[in-house]
């Protein structure tokens, strides 16, 4: 939105040109989505608390949550707003990845607050069923990857690259659809497992998405993606500045949510950003380096599998609790050491999937 009127103020003067380029919008983007963080979210929490939207901790799980009952949640649509308001001040609206985006993350976080809102404001303790709540994700993310696919305009838009392997991409046609439903819904999904724990969620998900962005910058960079031997996905680079929102957005979140929490993220914001992650892999085309680099999302997710698998056909439980983060608490580890070791088993796996740029 801020881009026309800044291409509109070029034509006076020649320092407003500085706005056409994608990293000073990045940053732009992150430095506007933490203000707005800063100075929303303590009268959100404020609000929240009035109307008593508190969380409610299950009784078989670690003793030590007992004590965040009550705390205020629903607290991702801080994230979604915000992350929303930032792309359309900085970005290109004129590039279709970004409207993608934005449908996506909006979207999803409208079915994470219709369930939060039936749990937490009409008091109905199962929310939304658990397969209204999948139809709904199904529709959003079956939508976005047909448009993806029918708006493509070269070969290389709905390839798939292999990791390491320079030159080698395969092609699955219209498998492209149902691959890409797969993604979206289940790092949506992946996300909100993982959201057990003051900030754990929250800053995997902002490392992860600040790397997509440096994918999206690549790919989008016909110099780069030449040298980087990827390829070149003209556009792509604009997703920069989403990413910078979701940074920027995040980091002011986790300002209100680390340990120990003042206001927790709700399905509306775990939903959002876990369907935001994923359709940032699929336009990047880099989707098996986002299941890398987010190993926590997916290690998370494994582990509430097997877990279910695993008692119904021995009657054994594989961990203490599920998801894993649980199991970790019941081991006797404090609730912070968690978050933190998470955070950097994160870090590594990021700079593992940041190396898969150049060795190839």
């Amino acid at each position: 939105m801020l881009l026309f009127l800044t291409e509109y103020l070029t034509r006076y003067d020649s320092a407003f040109h500085v706005f056409s380029y994608l990293t000073f919008r990045a940053i732009l983007g992150v430095l506007t989505a933490l203000l707005l963080s800063f100075l929303t979210g303590p009268s959100m929490i404020r609000r929240l608390s009035s109307r008593q939207i508190g969380q409610s901790v299950r009784n078989d799980g670690p003793q030590s949550h007992l004590a965040k009952a009550g705390t205020p949640t629903m607290g991702g649509t801080l994230i979604l707003v915000t992350i929303i308001i930032t792309a359309l001040l900085w970005s290109d609206l004129r590039n279709r990845y970004v409207w993608v985006l934005i449908g996506v993350t909006a979207a999803f976080g409208l079915i994470g607050f219709a369930d939060d809102y039936r749990k937490l404001v009409l008091r109905n303790s199962k929310g939304l069923s658990a397969g209204g709540k999948y139809f709904l994700q199904s529709l959003v993310g079956l939508a976005a990857a047909v448009v993806l696919y029918i708006s493509h305009r070269d070969a290389a838009e709905i390839e798939y690259i292999v990791p390491l392997l320079k030159h080698v991409s395969l092609s699955f046609g219209g498998f492209f659809i149902l691959i890409t439903y797969f993604v979206v819904v289940g790092m949506s999904n992946a996300v909100n497992l993982t959201d057990g724990l003051d900030g754990l969620a929250i800053m995997p998900a902002v490392m992860v998405g600040g790397a997509l962005g440096v994918f999206g910058y690549a790919s989008g960079n016909f110099n780069f993606a030449h040298y980087l031997t990827i390829p070149y996905l003209p556009g792509a680079g604009e997703i920069v500045v989403y990413c910078g929102a979701l940074v920027g957005a995040g980091l002011g979140f986790l300002w209100f949510n680390a340990y120990p929490a003042q206001v927790f993220m709700g399905d509306v914001g775990a939903l959002a950003l876990g369907a935001a992650l994923g359709t940032l892999g699929v336009i990047v085309r880099q989707e098996i380096v986002l299941f890398i680099m987010g190993g926590v999302f997916v290690m998370e997710t494994v582990s509430v599998i097997l877990q279910v698998g695993s008692f119904k056909l021995t009657g054994h439980r594989l961990f203490r609790m599920a998801p894993l983060h649980h199991h970790f608490e019941l081991k006797g580890w404090p609730e912070p050491r968690v978050i933190v070791r998470f955070w950097i088993i994160t870090v590594i796996l990021v700079l593992i999937g940041l190396s898969t740029l150049k060795v190839r």
